[in-house]
This record gives C-alpha cells, structure tokens and sequence, in this order.
C-alpha cells in the first residue's frame, strides 16, 4: 500500500479541500424546481441533497439563500435540502441576482474561502449572474453541473457557457466528493463518504 509522498497544502491546493472550499446554495425553492426541464426534478434534488450532506461531512461553510420570501412572492427552500442543513439559516432577498445582494456577498466573505462550489435555479440567471460576479472579484467557481437545471436545454447551456468561458470549472457532485475525500486513509471522513457517494451510484 502506497500514500502520498508529500501532504499537499489544504489552504494553497489548486483543488478543491475541506479547509479551502465554500458550498452556496441558491434559490432551489419550489416554483423554480417545478420549472426545470433539462434533468429528471428527483434527480436533481438527490443531486443536491448528497452535494449537501458532502458539504456536512467535511464541515464546509455553506451559504444558503432564498429569493422573495419575506414579500410573499415565494416560498423557502425545499425541505431535501434544508433536512439535511439543520441550523443553516437562509438569506432572503429581492435581488435577482445574489451577488448584488450586500447580506449575500458578506456570508460569502465571512467563510473567508476562496474557491465557491455553487448551485442554483436556474442555470442561465441564478447560477450564471452571481457566478459571474465571483469571478471578477477573484473567486474559483465550481459550478456542479448536474446540481443545476434551466428552463430549457438551450437556456442551461448559454448558462454553463458563459460561466466557464469567464473561467468557471465545471464539475459534477461526485467529483466534488472525491476531491474533498481524496484518500481512503483519511479514516475521520471514509465511512460517511462512502455511504453518500456508493449509495448514490446504487453500490
């Protein structure tokens, strides 16, 4: 059995590590689920939810936001997802795109990471806008391919298009996974990783 010659440095790694890496998760509230079209809508939930329970697993910050709540004009998160972020509060706001949001924006600083894993509903406005954003403040962005939809093929591709033309990496959430995992010596996390990522791919 072989290990790693050297331990990579988990703040300086150019991948993503549990001590650099920041999960945000946006606008998955019911009326932008039922409007998705470019994946299966219990796919993608599960998708998330496991994107989630890795974020539990290697204590990633995560930054969960709503949008239009308080007015009445929407409806919070759904619940796959905030069962498995007890004590996570959402950020409600008005602001199409999260990044224009100062509450938003100041979750994110406060993680103080640098590489953002990012998920949202829809690809082409709520992923693509804040993602957008990050990039030209500095910021690495993940965005999860398979952990996002839009409103129809054409519209989820322009969005992962431009997102990754600005310099985004796109990536799924079992790769995600692994990356944080890395090595199966990593005894602390191997169990629980285990349990999300085979269960998931029906091991």
């Amino acid at each position: 059995m072989t290990s790693p010659l050297t331990l990579r440095d988990p703040l300086a790694d150019h991948l993503l590590t549990p001590q650099n890496a920041a999960l945000l998760i946006i606008d998955f509230q019911p009326v932008q689920v039922s409007s998705i079209v470019t994946m299966e809508k219990r796919l993608l939930i599960a998708n998330v939810a496991n994107l989630a329970k890795t974020a539990r697993l290697y204590d990633l910050p995560v930054v969960l936001t709503t949008v239009n709540v308080a007015t009445g004009l929407n409806t919070p998160t759904i619940t796959p997802i905030t069962d498995v972020l007890p004590g996570v509060t959402p950020i409600d706001r008005t602001a199409i795109n999260a990044w224009e949001d100062e509450d938003f924006v100041a979750a994110v600083k406060a993680t103080g990471r640098r590489k953002l894993i990012m998920v949202a509903l829809w690809t082409e406005v709520c992923l693509a806008f804040p993602a957008l954003d990050a990039l030209a403040e500095g910021y690495d962005v993940f965005a999860v391919v398979d952990a996002v939809g839009g409103t129809s093929e054409l519209a989820h591709r322009a969005g992962i298009d431009r997102v990754v033309q600005a310099g985004g990496k796109p990536v799924s959430w079992i790769q995600v996974a692994c990356e944080l995992q890395r090595d199966w010596n990593r005894k602390d996390t191997a169990q629980g990783f285990a349990e999300i990522v085979l269960r998931s791919v029906g091991h």
